[in-house]
């Protein structure tokens, strides 16, 4: 029985998916939950698993094409899948391993000597290993190198089968022009007589003497005076937020929060958290639980709006907006209000590592009805975010300042003080709900601390 595969919706608002390289072809087997095939949106890159055992017999989108998401993009045919083998007997994993680290069949080169007598052999090695990590590089991963400057066959990749993923080439961005001269070691660099790193073949020896021409520099730090092309993300994170302002009517309130009680609280945990779960203890976790008991007191603030009139969703699931080099993504944690303060901690800081890994999947993307963004962590004192498109809102935690704070008793005393400011859209909550719920909210995060169990 043949099976369409359709491009998956990577995210609550996508519309569009790029298929950035297939990890199989045509003949090839494929096992249920196998990705064979990686697609990137202005969200993520993830790699796409098989619903079914089968064999791949079509291919309908080339590698680099965009295409509507639920559109058909593969076919496989479950019929003799349960052999796991293609057309020519060989396992496709270790087919597609084979491939990627053979060499080009070329002409051999005429003998290169180095200060340490390097052969034309260790040349040869060197030359397929770049070819081969340059071949398996996704058009996606390939493009950002090209925006950063980084040649990507003197990178040593991290994903599978030693491909070159977005991560490597950041962090090469990232590192400046050593990154090439060190990454190029775990390819086969040869080695002078003084024991240094030599240049990779087609490198320059030294960095440019003047800056590239395209906006950016060789780090990946922006150039005054240039122009900074748009690369695929970026261009659909613009198109994104101006469809939610233009669609929703944007509304905004800010409360002044104490979190003395809630900041001891996390201070004297923190150290024997990260022991024993190995992620930091933020002020996130503590700030989450607050919202999903007044997202239950106000449950409007977990609706959305659509022609027919207000859904108010049945989970609650809060998406975390997580700033990276190169691109905003909103991973969610799903039935959050089950959670308590110490699974969502886990949650987050599970989100939090496979966002910074690039190891985001389309359910880690999906389902969010209410987001979070934790502008604080940059020193922020205030803003006014764009809602995510199809929630009612979008609240945030800023910086936490020490200040002298007049209390009920006309006391004055030093206070830990965070303002947590609401977009919200008017067409689903008025300012009464609104201003009710950040009020919900200031009192429950005020009454947290400085005992208490995670």
């Amino acid at each position: 029985m043949a099976t369409t595969i359709t491009m998956p919706q990577l995210g609550e608002t996508v519309t569009e998916g790029t298929v950035a390289q297939w990890l199989k072809k045509v003949g090839d087997s494929v096992e249920k939950y196998e990705a064979f095939v990686e697609v990137s949106t202005d969200k993520v890159n993830a790699e796409v698993p098989s619903p079914v055992t089968g064999v791949i017999t079509q291919m309908l989108v080339k590698e680099g094409e965009t295409v509507p998401t639920g559109a058909p993009i593969a076919i496989i045919d479950e019929v003799g899948a349960a052999s796991g083998t293609n057309a020519a007997g060989t396992e496709p994993t270790q087919q597609v391993a084979n491939a990627a680290a053979a060499p080009p069949a070329t002409a051999a080169a005429a003998p290169v000597h180095s200060g340490n007598g390097s052969s034309n052999g260790q040349r040869n090695a060197t030359d397929a290993n770049a070819d081969a990590a340059l071949r398996s590089a996704s058009p996606a991963v390939r493009k950002l190198a090209r925006e950063h400057h980084i040649d990507i066959r003197t990178l040593s990749g991290s994903g599978a089968n030693g491909r070159v993923t977005a991560d490597d080439v950041l962090t090469a961005s990232r590192m400046g022009p050593a990154a090439a001269v060190g990454q190029a070691i775990g390819v086969g660099t040869n080695f002078g007589a003084t024991g240094a790193p030599a240049a990779m073949p087609g490198t320059p020896s030294k960095p440019p003497a003047t800056p590239p021409a395209s906006g950016t520099s060789t780090y990946g730090e922006p150039i005054p005076g240039t122009l900074v092309p748009l690369n695929q993300a970026r261009r659909i994170i613009a198109e994104r937020m101006v469809e939610s302002k233009h669609t929703a009517p944007h509304a905004w309130s800010m409360v002044e929060i104490d979190v003395t009680n809630v900041w001891k609280w996390r201070t004297r945990e923190k150290d024997r958290f990260e022991r024993e779960t190995g992620y930091k203890l933020t002020l996130l976790p503590f700030f989450m639980r607050a919202v999903v008991e007044s997202l239950a007191a106000f449950p409007l603030m977990n609706a959305k709006f659509t022609p027919e009139g207000l859904y108010v969703n049945k989970d609650v699931n809060i998406g975390i907006a997580i700033g990276l080099s190169t691109n905003l993504v909103v991973p969610v944690i799903k039935n959050a209000d089950k959670l308590s303060i110490k699974g969502l901690a886990i949650a987050a800081g599970e989100l939090i590592d496979k966002a910074r890994r690039n190891k985001l999947g389309v359910d880690d993307l999906s389902g969010g009805t209410f987001t979070v963004n934790n502008n604080g962590a940059n020193g922020s004192w205030a803003s006014a975010p764009i809602i995510n498109a199809g929630q009612a809102g979008i609240v945030t935690m800023e910086t936490v300042v020490k200040k002298p704070v007049v209390r009920e008793d006309d006391a004055i005393a030093i206070r830990q003080m965070m303002n947590s400011c609401l977009s919200l859209d008017h067409r689903v909550v008025d300012g009464y709900v609104a201003s009710g719920f950040l009020a919900d909210l200031k009192k429950r995060l005020e009454r947290m601390g400085p005992d208490g169990a995670l």
